[in-house]
């Protein structure tokens, strides 16, 4: 048995993305189909003493690239998110233990595309800070045809799943009929049910970067990803 998800990478993603990675035993990053911008893929919320506030990647303007394609020669952006996430959680119950971390990311080096700083965040977050074993793997790795779903069901198969793992928002074009004909296993991830946990201001909102739940709780923030099923 082998549980697949296949999902575009995403800056400083929330919660429920890694309890996909978590679900799965090979997690496939889609970064080679169409960008679109101010998505998830460049941008994401924290918790500010006024309420969430996005954090922006300046991406330009072009709307005819993949996400792969998608190049960041301007790095002053990283320093200003820096200061805002500094701004933001320095009285954080765990912010000075993740400090090196996030500044080796956002000072210690410059990133040369969106999709490189989004899968070496991601990766780095699973393994190192979340403890999750999952392995990764890249659907440029793949020689890959049709389009949309087509394409996805093709990756799926060379990946050799016999189980998928959605997100629910992709009901809206993957059929299930076409994953039972491929012998696939299609599973709906449903993100209900998640705990508050101390967030530092009210009203509590789930809807956030993971960086919230990391400085906010520290070691003990898979038990509000995954750990609150056992």
């Amino acid at each position: 048995m082998k549980k697949v998800v296949v999902l575009q990478s995403n800056y400083i993603p929330w919660k429920g993305y890694f309890d996909l990675i978590h679900d799965a035993d090979c997690f496939v990053f889609y970064d080679d189909v169409q960008y679109t911008k101010n998505d998830w893929r460049n941008r994401n919320r924290i918790i500010m003493p006024g309420g969430p506030k996005w954090l922006t990647i300046p991406t330009g303007i072009d709307a005819h690239r993949l996400i792969c394609e998608v190049e960041l020669p301007d790095a002053s952006w990283q320093a200003r998110h820096w200061e805002t996430i500094r701004q933001s959680y320095r009285r954080a119950p765990y912010f000075k233990h993740y400090r090196p971390f996030f500044e080796d990311i956002y000072l210690g080096r410059e990133w040369r595309t969106l999709s490189e700083l989004n899968q070496h965040m991601i990766r780095q977050i699973t393994h190192d800070l979340l403890g999750i074993e999952t392995r990764f793997d890249d659907s440029r790795n793949y020689t890959l045809t049709g389009r949309r779903m087509d394409r996805l069901l093709d990756l799926v198969t060379q990946c050799g799943a016999s189980h998928y793992i959605s997100g629910p928002a992709a009901k809206d074009y993957i059929d299930p009929r076409r994953f039972d004909a491929a012998g696939v296993q299609l599973t709906w991830k449903d993100y209900a049910g998640y705990p508050p946990y101390p967030q530092g201001h009210l009203p509590f909102e789930h809807g956030v970067s993971i960086i919230d739940l990391l400085f906010n709780v520290g070691p003990a923030a898979p038990d509000f990803i995954w750990g609150w099923r056992n």
